[in-house]
């Protein structure tokens, strides 16, 4: 799988891609939705909800298990994908492009200092294989 170069990841196999410079996109990664298999439902907060980092945003659910899903940074929501609420298996087709789960108005930007390039991340993957 192609993971973006401009996007950013977390342990918890969550992805960042900013949009502008106070905007961003946040879904779950090609290796979290294989893990999961084929997701069934997602469940997304509201829009207007401010979130801390590491806070729970969503919960994906899939024939395996479900799981939650996590803040990279803190923010507000601003909007939120409701096609995967009807179609939730797009997150296992396109899970770095249609399948994005939310956009948040970022609090600060330097929060995501933590994230991994595409680069780092694909080197934790293989640590954890």
């Amino acid at each position: 799988m192609n993971y973006p170069a401009d996007f950013r990841y977390s342990k918890d196999h969550e992805w960042f891609k900013m949009i502008d410079d106070s905007t961003g996109a946040i879904g779950i990664t090609h290796y979290a939705q294989d893990q999961l298999g084929d997701v069934v439902f997602v469940e997304l907060p509201e829009i207007g909800k401010k979130l801390e980092k590491n806070d729970v945003f969503g919960v994906v659910e899939s024939v395996k298990a479900a799981v939650d899903c996590y803040m990279p940074l803190s923010g507000e929501i601003i909007a939120i994908n409701e096609l995967i609420e009807k179609q939730a298996d797009i997150l296992n087709s396109d899970p770095h492009g249609e399948g994005w789960m939310i956009k948040v108005r970022i609090d600060n930007p330097d929060e995501g200092s933590d994230l991994m390039d595409k680069a780092a991340y694909l080197a934790f993957l293989e640590e954890l294989e």
